[in-house]
């Protein structure tokens, strides 16, 4: 149970930075990131920058579970 706990912990503190690092570094726009603005609404949409993350967090995963 306290495996668990730590796992919990550490994705917590992962995601916070991850985060923090996107709010910082969010200027960052990709060619397949959407942005449509209409009056005072602007709808950003990054599908490029997500499968690029996802790509990178599903390799760092695995490689991290397939150690145990």
């Amino acid at each position: 149970m306290q495996d668990i706990g730590r796992l919990l912990l550490v994705f917590g503190v992962l995601l916070a930075i991850i985060g923090g690092g996107l709010m910082l570094f969010g200027r960052f726009h990709l060619p397949g990131d959407f942005t449509f603005r209409s009056g005072n609404v602007t709808v950003y949409v990054p599908i490029a920058t997500s499968i690029i993350l996802s790509i990178v967090l599903t390799v760092v995963l695995n490689l991290f579970f397939r150690q145990r």
